[in-house]
C-alpha cells in the first residue's frame, strides 16, 4: 500500500449534512458549549438540526460539562434564545458532582470557583470553609475566567497539595470558546493540581457517570434504552466528547472549534485527522458546525 492510500485511509470524512447519520439513530447526546452556542450566541443551524431530528422522532439530550445543575444551563439557553424545542432533556457534570459533594458531607469544603456556580450546592448539607481549613476542594472554575489563567492559582494549589487536600472537579473541560476568545475552565486547574501530585476526582465527560445519567433520560423518554449503535454523540471536545463516546462504546460526530483547531472555519480533513493522530479513538465523521 502506498503512502497516499495510507493517508486517505486515515482521513476522517467531513459531512455536509448530518441527515444520513440521523437516519440510523434514535438519540443524540449533544454537547452544549461549542455545538449549540459559543457562550454569546446560539448556532442557528445546529439548533435547527436538533429540532428537525426531534421532529422525525429522535430524542436529543444535551450533555454538558457545566459545573451547575441542569436548570442553570436551561436558564442560560433561554437567555441566549435557544428554543426548548431544540432538546428533550439536559444532563450536566454539575448534576453528577452534587452526588460527590454529598458523599463528603460533614467535612469542611472550600468552593474554588465563581459565584455563578453556587447553585451546585443548593439543597446540600455543606460546611463551607476557608482555603486554609478545607479538607475538600470543590472546584467549579476560575474566579475570573475572563482574565485569569491557571498560573494565577499556583500558590493556592501548592498550599492544598502541602496538606494533601483532595479535589472534586465539576468540569473536566480545559478550555471553551467564548465568542472569539478561548477561556480556561476548571479542568485546567485540576490538571495543574494533578501535575503537582494532588488527588483529583473528575465529574462529567469523558467519565461514565454522566453518560449513565443521560442513558436514564433516554430510557425514560423512549420507554427503553436503544441499542448503543443507535445513539450518536456530537461534540467539539476531543478528550471529552469524542473520548467519552469511545469509552462508552458509542459513535461520535466531531465538530471542530477554536478549542482544538486554529480556526473552526475552512478546516480540512487532513487537519482533523492530524488532531487524532496520537489518539486510540476517532469519531465516525466530522462536520464544520452541526447542520441538517
Amino acid at each position: 500500500m502506498n503512502k497516499t492510500s495510507q493517508d486517505n485511509q486515515s482521513l476522517i470524512p467531513i459531512l455536509s449534512s448530518v441527515s444520513d447519520l440521523a437516519a440510523g439513530t434514535d438519540a443524540w447526546l449533544v454537547d452544549v458549549w461549542g455545538v449549540i452556542h459559543n457562550g454569546l450566541r446560539p448556532y442557528e443551524a445546529a439548533c435547527a438540526a436538533c429540532e428537525t431530528f426531534r421532529g422525525r422522532g429522535g430524542s436529543v439530550i444535551l450533555v454538558s460539562n457545566a459545573p451547575r445543575p441542569w436548570s442553570g444551563v436551561k436558564t442560560q439557553l433561554d437567555g441566549l434564545g435557544v428554543s426548548p424545542e431544540v432538546y428533550d432533556a439536559i444532563v450536566t457534570s454539575g448534576d453528577v458532582t452534587r452526588g460527590l459533594i454529598s458523599a463528603n458531607s460533614g467535612r469542611p469544603i472550600y468552593h474554588l470557583g465563581p459565584q455563578r456556580d453556587v447553585p451546585i450546592f443548593d439543597g446540600l448539607e455543606v460546611d463551607f470553609s476557608s482555603a486554609g481549613e478545607a479538607e475538600v476542594v470543590a472546584l467549579t472554575g476560575l474566579f475570573d475566567d475572563e482574565h485569569e489563567t491557571p498560573a494565577d492559582y499556583a500558590k493556592l494549589l501548592q498550599a492544598f497539595k502541602a496538606r494533601d487536600v483532595p479535589m472534586i472537579c465539576a468540569n473536566p473541560d480545559l478550555q471553551v470558546e467564548k465568542g472569539e476568545r478561548v477561556i480556561y475552565c476548571a479542568g485546567a486547574l485540576a490538571e495543574a493540581y494533578a501535575a503537582l501530585g494532588g488527588s483529583v476526582v473528575l465529574a462529567g465527560k469523558p467519565y461514565p457517570p454522566i453518560y449513565d445519567m443521560a442513558f436514564e433520560k433516554i430510557a425514560a423518554l423512549r420507554g427503553a434504552l436503544p441499542d448503543k449503535s443507535r445513539i450518536l454523540c456530537i461534540g467539539d471536545g476531543i478528550n471529552t466528547d469524542i473520548k467519552g463516546a469511545a469509552t462508552m462504546g458509542l459513535r461520535s460526530l466531531f465538530i471542530p472549534s477554536r478549542v482544538n483547531m486554529s480556526s473552526s472555519a475552512g478546516v480540512r480533513d487532513a487537519e482533523i485527522a492530524s488532531a487524532f493522530a496520537d489518539k486510540d479513538f476517532r469519531p465516525l465523521a466530522a462536520q464544520i458546525g452541526l447542520r441538517w
